[in-house]
């Protein structure tokens, strides 16, 4: 070998020793923590290192599509060289790309499938070991980035992993949570439970006392106070005014569960949509949290039970009133009405009343609460039903009918109404016939002048026997027959020779009780008498006479409404 054939050898030699090196330290570059993108160009810039050539542009398969990721530049047949590279196939192979002598894209694969290309183009087709590097980069570049999505997916596992595992962490966390929830629900339920069988609405407090360790308190609807359990009750209890405990809860039913009232912590008894009462816990230093609020909402609950089944005890017991009411006015046989009277704790026995009410533009609902307060302040017993257009009570012992109707106005407004109060009943036979007499009364008392008051048929003398609802008018007439004079004279002359007469007659023609009863002196009744013979022309000493001018007073005082 010649000198100069030596010395070329020696420089290939040295050229290729380099390429490898190049080789080496870029498998070096690629296997360390870098994406298949950035693999990719690391090999396109590494081209030029292994030999006269160039890389055009590299390709990824990106759903299963190749899709172009870096170019040499701004290259006229990219375009070209896309079309060519796909028709490919996912082989190695020269292609055309616009005036380059030489167009060779190296496929980038992997196990199974193609992961991309390399696209490289020279001035002259490669040598053989030109070409091999060049073939060896693209195996080195499809390795690394095999590898490169490897690792990619072995840090996703992972991620999912600990992501997994946080979740699983989080999710035993949020059970253990849950069991204790629940095992200290399951405590609160039973709690609740035992008591309210024993004990009712105190044992509730009592349990809701026990369970927060605040004062607990159960109150009505209008915030009257039921229940108490705990220290500090304030004695006597206050009672909120009426406008401002329907803004509490109303406010209450919009937030819903517990709401906060100053220094307590309020939850409404309401099993649907009525409110039958509140439940509260005293709170004046704002301790109160989750585990109080879920108790106080479990006692609510509890509590709505044991006020639904009161309430519907009540109208089981209403109910019984009623029908018990109703058979009485119509008629039944003494052993029955004994015996539920004693169910509905209504002692039967002895003598009773019956009254008809008629209180125009008042609900008959309030005016039987009016008759219940009234007779509860008199001490009466009292059954009490409706009827159309009118309210009938059943009192044990006669009411003093005055004090009556005036406890009945006391609670009614406004305070005008009528009551026909019927004859004694001594059995339920009797009953009937006092029901029918009240009606009378009442009838007589609405015909009236003046509707407003009570009258008693005891005191209805001869109008017991007229039928008043159809001879009405005729009885007008015969008060205007005998006394239209004087009515009239008593009219023009503000005089009182009317009532002086009925007082006369009703003393029997005693002259001394008669000016006793009037308050005036004989010597003036004899006057006023005088004056009542000379306007009507009566003889008051002719029995016939006299009769007819005693019922007349007697109608007068009805239809006056008088006493």
């Amino acid at each position: 070998m010649t000198s100069a054939g030596s010395a070329d050898t020696q420089s290939w030699g040295r050229s290729h020793l380099s390429s490898l090196h190049s080789l080496f330290v870029l498998s070096t570059m690629m296997f360390s923590d870098r994406d298949e993108e950035d693999i990719l160009k690391l090999a396109m810039s590494s081209v030029a290192s292994l030999g006269p050539c160039q890389a055009e542009a590299g390709y990824l398969v990106r759903d299963n599509s190749l899709v172009r990721t870096a170019t040499r530049g701004r290259c006229p047949a990219l375009d070209e060289i896309d079309g060519a590279v796909r028709a490919l196939g996912g082989e190695d192979g020269a292609i055309i790309a616009g005036n380059s002598p030489w167009c060779w894209a190296f496929a980038l694969r992997r196990i199974g499938a193609p992961n991309g290309y390399l696209v490289v183009s020279a001035d002259r087709e490669p040598f053989r070991d030109e070409f091999f590097l060049l073939k060896a980069l693209a195996q080195l570049t499809a390795t690394a980035m095999s590898n490169a999505s490897s690792h990619q997916r072995e840090r996703e596992q992972a991620k999912e992993l600990r992501r997994l595992y946080e979740e699983r962490a989080a999710v035993n966390a949020e059970l253990m949570r849950t069991v204790s929830d629940l095992e200290r629900a399951r405590h609160v339920h039973e709690v609740l439970t035992k008591v309210i069988a024993l004990h009712g609405e105190q044992g509730i407090a009592a349990a809701l006392f026990e369970l927060t360790g605040h004062a607990v308190a159960v109150e009505d609807r209008f915030g009257n106070l039921r229940a108490w359990e705990g220290p500090g009750c304030p004695d006597p209890y206050p009672k909120p005014h009426a406008v401002r405990r329907e803004e509490v809860l109303s406010r209450a039913v919009r937030e819903g569960g517990s709401t906060r009232e100053k220094d307590r912590l309020l939850v409404l008894v309401q099993p649907r949509d009525e409110i039958l009462g509140v439940l509260l816990l005293i709170d004046p230093e704002k301790t109160a949290g989750d585990h109080e609020m879920f108790v106080l909402e479990r006692g609510a609950v509890i509590l709505a039970l044991e006020f639904t089944y009161q309430h519907k005890l009540a109208e089981m017991e209403l109910r019984l009133r009623r029908e018990l009411v109703e058979d009485l006015l119509s008629g039944t046989d003494d052993a029955s009405a004994y015996a539920r009277s004693e169910v509905i704790g209504h002692d039967l026995q002895g003598p009773h009343y019956v009254a008809v009410l008629h209180w125009p533009g008042i609900a008959d609902g309030k005016v039987v609460r009016a008759v219940e307060h009234a007779a509860v302040r008199m001490q009466l017993q009292v059954l009490v039903t409706r009827r159309p257009k009118a309210v009938v009570a059943l009192f044990r012992g006669r009411p003093d009918a005055r004090a009556l109707y005036r406890a009945i106005g006391k609670e009614l407004r406004p305070a005008n109404g009528s009551i026909g109060v019927g004859g004694r009943c001594d059995c339920p036979a009797d009953f009937p016939r006092s029901f029918f007499e009240a009606g009378r009364a009442l009838d007589i008392r609405m015909m009236s002048r003046t509707p407003d008051g009570i009258t008693s048929y005891d005191e209805l003398g001869v109008f017991r026997i007229l039928q008043t609802g159809e001879n009405g008018s005729e009885i007008e007439q015969f008060v205007h027959e005998w006394l239209g004079a004087l009515i009239d004279y008593d009219y023009r002359r503000n005089a009182e020779l009317v009532p002086t007469l009925s007082h006369f007659l009703e003393c029997g023609g005693n002259y001394d009780a008669a000016a006793a009863e009037l308050l005036i002196h004989r010597s003036t009744l004899r006057y006023r008498l005088r004056r009542i013979r000379e306007i009507t022309g009566f003889d008051l000493t002719d029995v016939d006479q006299r009769l007819n001018l005693h019922m007349a007073t007697r109608a007068w005082k009805m239809i006056e409404g008088a006493p």
